[in-house]
């Protein structure tokens, strides 16, 4: 049992090395003065200064924050009016066909999702820029906010609810006095996972967005075609610092998020 749990470390420390090493490598070298990836002659700010000084790149930041906070709000929203929907639906065959047509979202390639709505929004005349990746990005989210909230829905007890309207509780208040309190891990746990996703994407994106209009993703891959530059590696690893803040955010949400139901009834 020993030798195992060693083993089991070993492989683990193995798998994140392989995991951490090219970013790590990527971020060293975002602090090389030669401007090179071969050979490390001094240390400086220059790269990280001009990701800074770079007007456009900082507008293309910006652009992506907004439709990552903005899909995420909203899809959400009306993931977990979905959850609860589907929860509540009476009909098993209804049921899980409508969790089964959710789950082909989440795994459906990114490339078949990018051009179906590329096609969408060139059939019906939508116009190729803010608007069209917001609506992608939410749509892709979606899914993946019902997966989250869903096991909270299934473990809560019936008998809260039965218990909230025996006291006399309306429909508005069993939803935002008991539902949305129970399953606010499940919630904050879609919305970090909408918003990351959202971060990260790039197929959906490279597919959707226009002509004046870019996120991070698509910058960097255009970037990258040009020639590789350090100020790609300041860029990364600037990336990587939010999103490392972003997961301990999270897991301070959730934490906090579990305290107040657990100690009792919420207020």
């Amino acid at each position: 049992m020993g030798t195992t749990s060693k083993l089991a470390k070993v492989y683990l420390a193995f798998v994140f090395i392989i995991l951490y090493a090219p970013i790590f490598y990527l971020i060293f070298y975002s602090f090389n003065s030669a401007g090179n990836m071969s050979n490390f002659e001094g240390f400086t700010w220059e790269h990280y200064a001009a990701v800074f000084q770079d007007t456009r790149l900082l507008s293309i930041v910006l652009n992506t924050i907004i439709v990552a906070l903005l899909s995420a709000l909203i899809s959400t929203a009306i993931g977990v009016l979905g959850a609860v929907g589907i929860v509540y639906i009476t009909n098993k065959r209804l049921r899980q066909s409508l969790l089964s047509l959710n789950n082909v979202l989440i795994v459906s390639p990114d490339v078949i999702i990018g051009a179906s709505f590329l096609i969408l929004f060139t059939m019906i005349g939508v116009r190729l820029g803010f608007a069209s990746v917001l609506i992608s990005h939410i749509a892709f989210s979606v899914p993946i906010v019902v997966i989250m909230v869903l096991p909270k829905l299934q473990e809560m007890s019936s008998t809260l609810v039965d218990a909230a309207r025996d006291l006399g509780a309306t429909r508005r208040d069993v939803f935002t006095r008991v539902i949305i309190p129970y399953i606010r891990p499940g919630i904050f746990a879609g919305f970090f996972l909408a918003l990351t996703y959202s971060l990260d994407d790039f197929a959906v994106t490279f597919f959707v967005t226009g002509n004046g209009f870019a996120t991070l993703s698509v910058e960097i891959y255009s970037m990258a075609r040009a020639g590789i530059t350090l100020t790609i590696n300041a860029l990364s690893g600037l990336l990587f610092i939010v999103t490392l803040i972003l997961v301990l955010g999270y897991y301070f949400v959730v934490n906090r998020a579990k305290t107040p139901f657990q100690a009792g009834v919420p207020k």
